[in-house]
Order: C-alpha cells, then sequence, then structure tokens
C-alpha cells in the first residue's frame, strides 16, 4: 500500500514537473471570471426565478406568498444590482 502511494506521487510530481504552466496561472483573472459569471448570469437568473416562483406562490393562493413576494424582491435588488454593489465597495476599500 505504501509503495502505490509513493508511486502516486512520483507520477504526480514528475507531471507537474513536464507541465510548468500550471505554476504560471493567474489566480486574480481566474476569480475575475468566476465574479463576472456569478454577477451578469446566475445571480439575475436567480432573482428572475425567484419572482416566478412568488407569482406561482400568490396564484395558487399560498398564505406564504406576501412573505414570498418580498424575499423575490429583495433577492431581486441584490441580483440586478450586484455590480453596482460590488463597484461600491470597491470604491471604499481602495
Amino acid at each position: 500500500m505504501k509503495l502505490s502511494k509513493t508511486a502516486m506521487f512520483s507520477v504526480f510530481l514528475i507531471s507537474m514537473l513536464l507541465v510548468p504552466a500550471v505554476g504560471y496561472c493567474s489566480v486574480e483573472s481566474t476569480l475575475g471570471a468566476i465574479q463576472s459569471k456569478l454577477m451578469n448570469v446566475i445571480l439575475p437568473l436567480a432573482a428572475v426565478l425567484g419572482l416566478i416562483f412568488s407569482a406561482f406562490s400568490f396564484f395558487t393562493g399560498n398564505p406564504n406568498a406576501r412573505s414570498h413576494l418580498w424575499l423575490a424582491i429583495i433577492g431581486a435588488c441584490i441580483g440586478f444590482g450586484s455590480s453596482s454593489i460590488v463597484a461600491f465597495i470597491r470604491g471604499l476599500v481602495n
């Protein structure tokens, strides 16, 4: 068992030495791409889905429909205003 762990570590080490480009990757650009995808695609989509769910809840006569509607409105404000919120926080930090 110890030999197989050593062999796997050796293969991993050799592969890392043969592929040095992994060591030069940019973490900042990767995080920026994730942030952009989150703010421009996922948050607005989640806000619209929340509004659809609250409307469905209202039309079916759910007693918690008002609560669902308020939470969906708050989520939509956060989802669609996320880029402005991030820009505001960046301005405060810098």
